[in-house]
C-alpha cells in the first residue's frame, strides 16, 4: 500500500494592518520648542514629546537639553536611532548659537582646534560667526545684559557630550544665551515651524 502523501498546513504568511504599520520605518523631525522635555512622560507634570507628537512607537534619536531648542529627530528604526546617536559615527550636527559678546577669530579657531573640558578634549569643530537668523521669539525671551552685544555662530560638531557647545563657547569666555539645534545629518528644521513636526 502506498502512502498517502502529507499535507503540510497553508501558512499565512500575509501581515496584519497593524503589523505593517509598526514595521514601517518612520522618521519624524520636530522642531523643539523651549522648555520642552525629549521624552513622552513625565511625573512632574512638564511638557514633553507628548505634547506635540501623537505618533506611537517612535523615540528620540540623541538627546536636546530642556533649555536648548530646534531639531529633534524621533524614530522606530534601532540602526538609525544609534547611528545618530551613538558618537562613534560621528555625525554632523549644525547648531545656531546666540553668545554674549562677539568673539574674534582667535576665539573661534580654539573651537576649530579642539579645546579641554572636564571630560576630554573635543574634536575640531566648524564655526563662524553668522548674521541674526530668521527665527521664532521664545517663550520666555532671552534675557540679556544692558550694554553688553550679542551676536550669532554657525557650529558644527561630530559629537554629542552632554552640554558640549554651551560648555565650548563658555571655555572661550562667551556664554550661551540661547541654542538651537539647526541640522543633523542631511536634516534641517528648514520649513518646520517651532512646535510642529514633519514625517520624512
Amino acid at each position: 500500500m502506498r502512502n498517502k502523501p502529507v499535507s503540510r498546513p497553508k501558512t499565512n504568511t500575509t501581515k496584519t494592518a497593524s503589523e505593517n504599520h509598526f514595521s514601517k520605518s518612520r522618521v519624524v523631525l520636530f522642531n523643539k520648542p523651549f522648555n520642552v522635555l525629549t521624552q513622552f512622560t513625565d511625573q512632574a507634570g512638564r511638557q514633553t514629546l507628548k505634547d506635540f507628537v501623537p505618533i506611537p512607537e517612535v523615540y528620540a534619536a540623541g538627546r536636546l537639553d530642556k533649555d536648548s531648542e530646534g531639531l529633534l529627530i524621533l524614530t522606530n528604526d534601532g540602526k538609525l536611532q544609534n547611528k545618530l546617536a551613538s558618537p562613534k559615527f560621528k555625525t554632523p550636527k549644525t547648531y545656531w548659537v546666540q553668545v554674549e559678546g562677539i568673539p574674534h577669530q582667535e576665539n573661534l579657531e580654539k573651537l576649530r582646534k579642539g579645546v579641554m573640558l572636564k571630560d576630554g578634549m573635543t574634536l575640531p569643530a566648524e564655526i563662524k560667526l553668522m548674521d541674526e537668523p530668521e527665527i521664532w521669539d521664545r517663550i520666555p525671551p532671552v534675557r540679556f545684559r544692558q550694554n553688553k552685544p550679542t551676536s550669532w555662530l554657525a557650529i558644527t560638531i561630530y559629537e554629542g557630550r552632554n552640554r558640549q557647545v554651551r560648555r565650548m563657547t563658555a571655555h572661550i569666555g562667551f556664554p550661551t544665551l540661547r541654542l538651537i539645534r539647526y541640522r543633523i545629518g542631511n536634516w534641517t528644521i528648514d520649513g518646520i515651524e517651532n512646535g510642529k513636526y514633519s514625517e520624512v
